[in-house]
């Protein structure tokens, strides 16, 4: 049985590999990147939070009207893991988040070791 609401739309879980060394490192290169990415789809951020460790990889939660946008840089196994969901109260936005996701991917110069779709 699928009791899923459309209203509730999808999550995407990914982890990526990248040799690209330097992404893994510039959170605000990253940060940069997502506003650009906000602008271009009209996604709405109501805030923030990240955190820098020792070795510059980096953790961050972008929180959304919409939902938000999470990652973890790896450099010490050039991976990233990444969590995209957003709603699709005023507009589906199921497109959006395989595009972000492709978008993100592309940004890493990455491929896609898992990607798991939840609708939720």
């Amino acid at each position: 049985m699928n009791d899923t609401n459309p209203l509730l739309g999808l999550h995407i879980l990914l982890t990526l590999s990248t040799n690209s060394d330097t992404k893994l490192l510039d959170y605000t290169a990253f940060i940069e990147k997502v506003a650009v990415l906000l602008h271009q789809y009209g996604l709405e951020k109501v805030g923030d939070t990240h955190f820098i460790f020792d070795n510059a990889s980096f953790t961050s939660a972008v929180c959304l009207k919409e939902s938000h946008i999470c990652i973890h840089t790896w450099p010490e196994i050039k991976s990233v893991t990444l969590d995209i969901y957003l709603c699709n109260y005023q507009k589906d936005n199921t497109q959006t988040v395989r595009d972000l996701a492709s978008d993100f991917t592309a940004y890493f110069d990455a491929t896609v070791v898992t990607q798991h779709e939840i609708f939720r």
